[in-house]
């Protein structure tokens, strides 16, 4: 079952990607989170990521990395959510009139032990992703060049 949230954030898209593309500073932006730290790799694909917060323990792996699309791919290892096959893409584009960016973070999965999969959804949209792109969007808040728009190519 697909989960999707997304926002724009007052920073041009190169800003917020160079940013979220660090796959080992998501306690830095992600509320309930307390550590992130890497077990394997250096940042780049493959690298797995041990990640505590309030929710428990979680490992993900980071599939894809690129920078021309400014998107990446990751796969949960571990964690205490009902899901398995677990897969997520996060992604920024220009906001080609406003020199904003436009990030989006979506997740396909299957719950497992007869969990309600619309109920595992609209939890990981309420208390992950939606707060992790509001507090990713008050970090680069007013980040925003006077040039404006950026060009897109």
């Amino acid at each position: 079952m697909p989960a999707y949230a997304s926002t724009v954030i007052d920073a041009s898209a190169d800003e917020v990607w160079s940013y979220l593309r660090d796959f080992g500073n998501l306690a830095e932006w992600l509320p309930g989170i307390s550590s992130c730290v890497f077990e394997e790799g250096e940042g780049g694909p493959g690298t797995v990521r041990r990640i505590e917060g309030a929710g428990g323990l979680f490992r993900e792996r980071l599939l894809t990395l690129d920078d021309d699309s400014r998107s990446a791919t990751y796969e949960i290892l571990e964690s205490p959510l009902p899901v398995r096959e677990y897969r997520a893409v996060y992604r920024v584009h220009p906001v080609t009139d406003t020199g904003r960016a436009f990030v989006e973070w979506s997740a396909a999965f299957e719950t497992d032990g007869g969990a309600d999969e619309a109920k595992v959804t609209r939890n990981m949209v309420r208390y992950i992703f939606a707060p992790g792109l509001a507090a990713l969007g008050e970090r680069h808040a007013g980040h925003r060049s006077a040039a404006g728009a950026e060009p897109v190519g």
